[in-house]
């Protein structure tokens, strides 16, 4: 006889049209498990809200032509298409310059620097946060607002031979067998000798007569002759052909203290706060800092540029530059994006004659 919960079950299966089978039962029991209480569901508002930022970087970037173009070329980051749209303009490098990055990390400006100034070019970069540098550039770290980061730069520069690429040497012949002489003092002494005997030929004098009168000649033409512009520059400090800016004051520190890699410097850089007056006096600050640097360093007909964010100040800023270089031009070039404030300054050509209470004078 059949229990009364048995008849149920295949009363119902039956009509239904369906066959009581447990092992089905079973089946769709565990497709249909209830969710753990262990894991509480996500609200998805939050989780959109703390990706949204993130989602729209990632989005920015891979839309953007000059990011691409950037990894492709080996760039460090796109800021370097800014530099070379500005000096595709003004002409700013030369090879052989003296040329100062301050704010350099992560390098893209620097790269664009010792490509434009090779070989014998020589880039100085600074900046307050630990970044590995490019390929032929020399660092140092610090926070360039501080007087004695300032003077440890100026102390760098002023040496000729930091900072540049060396040269292959070789051992010279017999006349100096322990001497060791560069390629290139080799070649300035045979070329000296050559035209020394071309000139004693031509006044008919010995070579030794020849050496004497130019000795002679050039103690009195030293004392007579005026110093030249670049020895007047070298007398003051001033050494360096270009001097580039684009300095953006750092976040505080919150995270981040347990790594050791130095390959990723923009964690807690800024590109904008969203408080536009605040970004506007911090790129003041900064570029008063590197005018005051370029006054001192800087030689007579070198080039300045900087970033600043638009704002009340940049006028007077303006009205400075203009009083130290003969042009300043304002840039804002195609590869910054439309929605940032951010524009250059590019002055040209240092005037010699200003002095600094003229400059800095409000």
């Amino acid at each position: 006889m059949l229990s009364c919960h048995l008849f149920q079950q295949l009363t119902g299966s039956v009509l239904l049209g369906l066959t009581f089978s447990p092992t089905c039962i079973c089946r769709i029991a565990s497709k249909c498990a209830p969710i753990s209480p262990r894991r509480a569901p996500q609200s998805p508002q939050i989780r959109t809200a703390s990706s949204s930022s993130s989602t729209r970087w990632k989005s920015r970037q891979s839309r953007d032509r000059f990011a691409k173009e950037a990894k492709v070329q080996g760039l460090k980051s796109r800021a370097a298409f800014k530099l070379l749209e500005i000096n595709e303009k003004h002409r700013l490098f030369k090879p052989g310059q003296t040329v100062v990055d301050l704010g350099y990390a992560p390098g893209s400006w620097s790269q664009v620097a010792v490509n434009r100034t090779a070989p014998s070019g020589r880039v100085i970069g600074i900046d307050i946060i630990p970044a590995q540098p490019p390929r032929g550039v020399s660092t140092i770290q610090g926070n360039f607002l501080s007087p004695d980061v300032q003077a440890e730069v100026r102390a760098y520069v002023q040496d000729p031979t930091l900072g540049r690429p060396r040269k292959r040497t070789v051992i010279s012949s017999a006349e100096a067998e322990e001497e060791q002489l560069t390629e290139d003092e080799l070649e300035e002494m045979e070329r000296g000798y050559i035209d020394l005997e071309r000139r004693t030929h031509l006044n008919g004098g010995s070579v030794e007569s020849g050496r004497e009168a130019d000795a002679s000649g050039g103690a009195k033409g030293g004392q007579e002759h005026k110093m030249s512009r670049r020895m007047r520059d070298e007398s003051q400090g001033r050494v360096v052909d270009v001097v580039l800016s684009d300095m953006s004051a750092p976040w505080e520190q919150t995270s981040g203290y347990n790594k050791r890699s130095v390959s990723d410097p923009y964690f807690r850089m800024m590109n904008t706060s969203g408080m536009a007056f605040r970004d506007h006096a911090g790129s003041m600050d900064l570029c008063m800092a590197a005018l005051t640097f370029c006054f001192d360093t800087l030689r007579t007909g070198g080039h300045f540029v900087c970033k600043f964010y638009q704002g009340a100040e940049e006028k007077a800023l303006e009205k400075k530059l203009k009083r130290l270089f003969q042009k300043v031009h304002r840039e804002k070039p195609e590869s910054s994006r439309s929605e940032s404030k951010e524009a250059y300054f590019v002055a040209l050509r240092r005037n010699e004659i200003p002095s600094k209470e003229e400059v800095f004078r409000e």
